[in-house]
């Protein structure tokens, strides 16, 4: 068994996906549009838009897709055990961008070098460093 998150976008699934490649988090490894193949439309507003992707990197695994009534992110955060605090440092610095800071990376009171931000796409990020 393994767990894995599944992002809800309305219509910037593609770009969040875009976003997180540049980030270094890993590449889309499969990826389904609305419309292609057969598959069926809620609207035609969503013909193109991501129906289903499959996103993976080192350590990360994550599903996404745009859908019509998606609800705004809420309740649950992505968070990266990272190897240092310099790997924290740098994607932390990346993931921030357009986005909102809510714990800024620091040496918290239980041990860790820790901060969670929201990104720009509304997704939840927390990176913990045991140093």
């Amino acid at each position: 068994m393994q767990l894995a998150n599944y992002l809800f976008f309305t219509t910037e699934c593609e770009a969040a996906l875009a976003f997180y490649t540049a980030c270094g988090l890993g590449r889309v490894t499969t990826l389904m549009r609305h419309g292609d193949h057969g598959i069926p439309l809620t609207s035609e507003a969503m013909r193109g838009k991501v129906m289903h992707a499959r996103f993976e990197g080192p350590g990360v695994l994550f599903f996404a897709s745009d859908n019509h009534d998606a609800e705004p992110m809420r309740g649950s955060s992505h968070i990266l055990i990272m190897e240092s605090r310099d790997s924290a440092d740098r994607l932390f610095a990346k993931l921030e961008v357009g986005g909102k800071v809510t714990t800024p990376l620091a040496m918290q009171p239980w041990g860790s070098y820790f901060g969670k931000l929201t990104d720009r796409y509304g997704v939840q990020w927390m990176l913990d460093c045991e140093v």
